[in-house]
């Protein structure tokens, strides 16, 4: 059974920073490309940032450009979405995200809230 597993969510002021986690099981982690997607409330979903399977190629939508990095450890099965300079417009559901026989497949999510 394929899992995602999102982790590192929370509460965090205007300028803090967070590092979610994703955990993946089921699938050869290191063979995928893999995304951070996310969902604020009364919103569609929106495109974060993608990594290369290989990890070494990156994009990120411009509105996190500069402030958040994605990375890989594909022997740890894991992905990483370290987000820095938070603003209250980042508060959202974060899902991690990929095609599994062509398929989207992901995540339950963890919660990020940006408030004062």
């Amino acid at each position: 059974e394929v899992q995602l597993v999102e982790s590192g969510g929370g509460l965090v002021q205007p300028g803090g920073s967070l590092r979610l986690s994703c955990a993946a099981s089921g699938i050869t982690f290191g063979n995928y490309d893999m995304s951070w997607v996310r969902q604020a409330p009364g919103k569609g979903p929106e495109w974060v940032a993608r990594i290369r399977s290989g990890g070494l190629t990156k994009f990120y939508a411009d509105f996190v450009k500069g402030r958040f990095t994605i990375s890989r450890d594909n022997a740890k099965n894991t992905l990483y979405l370290q987000m820095n300079s938070l603003k209250p417009e980042d508060t959202a559901v974060y899902y991690c995200a990929t095609n599994i026989n062509r398929k989207p497949f992901q995540g339950r999510g963890t919660q990020v809230t940006v408030s004062a």
